[in-house]
């Protein structure tokens, strides 16, 4: 793994909701998701329901975008995370355990698991200068 996706990695894991942005090519959506991420395979696991308003339009267009940040006011502590890629309905059964060990209390609830493939990371980080960006994308790899 590189330098720079480590320290993307890094970042994700300190957290655990992202917002994520869909749309069915005409009305954009926003919403918020808990996240496990494998870092192995550049992919987010989220669970969803097929009747919310974002599987619905993944299903007619499979490209998202999302974010993860930690809110500071902070200048110099600025922490940010953007994100494209495809999701798709999770089909990996080592990523489905995956995710019910980070959030075993969904188990309960069979909820219908997603993959996020990402294709391309910017992460802003000021603590390394400020509007310090780093840039990974799987076209340049």
């Amino acid at each position: 793994m590189s330098k720079d996706l480590a320290k993307i990695s890094t970042f994700i894991a300190k957290h655990h909701v992202m917002s994520l942005a869909t749309t069915d090519t005409k009305k954009p959506n926003v919403c918020s998701l808990f996240y496990a991420y494998d870092e192995s395979k550049l992919s987010f696991v989220v669970a969803s329901s097929v009747d919310t308003l974002h599987v619905k339009n993944i299903l007619q267009n499979s490209a998202v975008a999302g974010n993860i940040f930690l809110e500071t006011q902070e200048i110099g502590k600025i922490e940010g995370l953007q994100f494209e890629g495809t999701m798709t309905l999770l089909n990996e059964s080592n990523l489905k355990k995956f995710y019910f060990k980070r959030f075993p209390y969904a188990l309960a609830m069979m909820p219908k698991l997603w993959q996020i493939k990402v294709d391309y990371f910017k992460l802003t980080d000021n603590r390394l200068g400020f509007g310090k960006k780093i840039i990974y994308s799987s076209a340049l790899a």
